[in-house]
């Protein structure tokens, strides 16, 4: 597998707009006199979700350039306005205040991460604005307004998979480290509470902020408890792959479980044989889905890397979703319109067949499955590190 440090730089994706941070990501000189649809993007090129907030705008503009090179939509060419929403609540409304204020932008593809979400989303609903995220899964975003959307899946479901799949391994004492961030309380927290539900007990928390690089001691504290097992819930893939590459380190032994950020390809690389045998409970893009295959297989040959190959799918379906409400409404600044569309539309895409929305504006038709970490040996750019095992069992 490619390092993350050979990845592709943004600045090669698009064209600076404005001082302010501002990118213009278009797909060639076509267009005609009405101009391109214009809409924005909030994601973490930088901060702890750097890994898949940059993956997430690659895979964006590969179905821009797609869609521009058939035509564009009713003739027009699709242009992206991307920020940089850096992880969190504050610059997410400092990038979605450029976007709307200054760039103009009535529809918003983000945020990556949760935290960003449900800081820039009440100023959406406020505004009237849409917000529509292939990565952000908080629990609280399902109730974050009439012009929320995603398309990610939410941690209360992550959780229950993830109690479910412990309590069936015979986990009965678990420690938890979660990063203190929206996104990954989300996850420790619906997943500890699946997992109280059937019987078990937590026997250590510990938490960490997002600068932490060392985790030693926490972890040894954790290991004296006499867990049956680790629970990692990470923002980032740095810290996801440090903890369970340390956790080794001071003598633990037994089983890890994670979500899907422990299992992403910098997540691994850092982690090395530390993370063999780990499970993740994730969404995956099935293997019998031509579609998915051919986007991650069209993704890897023009980047030359893959992390967290679901968000990639994600991402890429979003712009075509986009790309079909503006074709029905055409008017990239009719938000409420566009909002409708997102209501009523059913797709089949990269990451499954015949998904749609709720009346909170959740992804429904979705499922999340088991995965195992391969052995460093059997990793390869192909299976992303891991086998999957089957679906989360229910109880």
């Amino acid at each position: 597998m490619r390092s993350w440090l050979g990845r592709p730089l943004l600045w090669l994706l698009c064209v600076p707009l404005l001082a302010g941070g501002a990118v213009a990501c278009g797909g060639g000189d076509q267009g005609d006199e009405a101009g391109p649809f214009r809409i924005g993007v909030m994601e973490s090129v930088t901060g702890p979700g750097e890994t898949y907030g940059t993956v997430a705008v690659q895979a964006k503009q590969m179905a821009v350039d797609e869609i521009n090179a058939s035509g564009g939509i009713n003739g027009r060419p699709l242009e992206l306005v991307v920020e940089d929403e850096k992880c969190n609540a504050q610059d997410a409304i400092t990038a979605y205040h450029k976007l709307t204020d200054v760039d103009g932008v009535r529809i918003i593809l983000g945020t990556s991460c949760s935290g960003a979400m449900l800081g820039a989303a009440p100023l959406a609903e406020e505004d009237g604005v849409v917000l529509f995220s292939g990565l952000a899964t908080n629990p609280d975003i399902a109730n974050a307004g009439d012009f929320i959307f995603r398309t990610a899946i939410s941690d209360t479901q992550v959780g229950v998979d993830t109690g479910n799949v412990m309590w069936s391994d015979g986990i009965r004492r678990l420690a938890t480290i979660t990063e203190t961030t929206d996104y990954a309380e989300g996850v420790r927290r619906t997943s500890v509470a699946q997992f109280e539900l059937l019987g078990g007990e937590v026997v250590g928390a510990e938490r960490y902020a997002s600068d932490t690089t060392d985790f030693r001691t926490q972890l040894t504290k954790l290991v004296e408890a006499g867990p049956d097992a680790l629970h990692v819930a990470a923002q980032s893939e740095f810290a996801g792959g440090t903890i369970v590459k340390q956790v080794r380190e001071v003598g633990y032994g037994g089983p890890i479980y994670g979500e899907v950020v422990a299992a992403g390809t910098t997540a691994l690389e850092i982690a090395g044989d530390a993370a063999t045998g780990m499970k993740v409970v994730t969404a995956d893009i099935d293997p019998q889905n031509a579609r998915g295959a051919e986007v991650l297989s069209r993704f890897l040959e023009r980047y030359g890397y893959i992390t967290l190959p679901w968000y990639v799918g994600s991402a890429y379906d979003d712009v075509y979703i986009a790309a079909e409400c503006l074709r029905r409404i055409d008017d990239d600044q009719d938000a409420a319109g566009f909002r409708d569309c997102l209501y009523e539309i059913t797709w089949s895409g990269a990451i499954g067949e015949g998904y749609s929305f709720d009346g909170n504006g959740e992804v429904v038709g979705l499922t999340n499955i088991v995965a195992e970490v391969l052995p460093t040996g059997e990793r390869t750019a192909e299976n992303f590190g891991y086998r999957v095992l089957g679906p989360a069992p229910t109880n």
